[in-house]
C-alpha cells in the first residue's frame, strides 16, 4: 500500500473499531481537564483518574486553586510523580488563570503554551477535548505507531504531528488521536506488538519479516 492508502486503510479501521472516543481523564469542565492532562505526564490515565478526585475536592476551580498552599496540593498528587513541579505548576497557572483570563481557560493554543507546566501537547489535548478544535497532540502511543504505520519517519514528535496532519483531513484529527491511542493501548503496545503482530500492522506491511525499529520521541 502506498502511505495515502495505508493512511485511508487506517482511518476506516479505527473508525469501525472506535465509533466513540470517550476523553479518557475524568473531568468537568476545561479547567479539571486541563490540570488532570498536566498531571498525565510520565503518568498512566487510570492513576490520574484515581487522583483527582481528592484533588478537585480540594479545588476544583483556579480561584480555589490558587488560595491553596502548594505542600497540601503536592501530597495528594505525589502518587501521579513530578508532583513538585507539578503542584507548583498547577497552582501558579490557576493564579495566572485568575490575574488574567478572569478564571477561564483560554481557548487558543498559544495562550495555553505560555501556562507553567503546559506544552504544546497538553495544550493541544485541551483544544480537542475541552473546546473541540482540531489539533493531533502526539504522544508516545502515536509517536510508536505512526511509524509502524509508515505514515511518519517518527524522528521527533514534532515531525510526527506535521506528517500525521498532512495525511488526514482536519476534520478527523480530534478523533484519530483517540482513536490511535486507544489501539495502541489495546493491540500495538510497545512490548505486545513489534511491528508484525497487530492487524493494522500486518495489513499494511504483510511482508515485514523483522521487527519495525522505533525512534524514540
Amino acid at each position: 500500500m502506498l502511505k495515502k492508502e495505508r493512511a485511508a486503510f487506517i482511518a476506516q479501521r479505527l473508525q469501525e473499531l472506535y465509533p466513540e472516543q470517550p476523553v479518557p481523564l475524568d473531568h468537568k469542565d476545561p479547567y479539571t481537564l486541563l490540570v488532570a492532562v498536566l498531571l498525565s505526564a510520565q503518568c498512566t490515565d487510570a492513576r490520574v483518574n484515581q487522583i483527582t478526585p481528592a484533588l478537585f475536592e480540594l479545588a476544583d476551580n483556579p480561584f480555589d486553586m490558587a488560595k491553596q498552599n502548594v505542600e497540601i496540593i503536592r501530597a495528594i498528587i505525589r502518587p501521579c510523580g513530578l508532583s513538585p513541579q507539578k503542584s507548583s505548576a498547577i497552582k501558579r497557572l490557576s493564579e495566572i488563570l485568575v490575574d488574567k483570563y478572569k478564571g477561564e481557560v483560554p481557548q487558543n493554543m498559544a495562550a495555553l503554551e505560555t501556562l507553567p507546566g503546559v506544552g504544546h501537547k497538553t495544550a493541544g489535548v485541551v483544544m480537542s477535548q475541552a473546546f473541540g478544535v482540531p489539533a493531533f497532540p502526539v504522544d508516545t502511543h502515536i509517536h510508536r505507531l505512526a511509524q509502524r504505520w509508515g505514515l511518519t519517519n517518527g524522528k521527533n514528535v514534532v515531525q510526527t504531528e506535521k506528517d500525521l496532519k498532512a495525511l488526514f483531513p482536519k476534520e478527523k484529527w480530534n478523533a484519530l488521536h483517540l482513536q490511535i491511542i486507544f489501539y495502541g493501548r489495546e493491540f500495538c503496545s510497545a512490548r505486545g506488538c513489534d511491528g508484525r503482530v497487530c492487524e493494522i500492522c500486518t495489513s499494511c506491511y504483510p511482508r515485514r519479516r523483522k521487527p519495525k525499529l522505533v525512534n524514540k520521541p
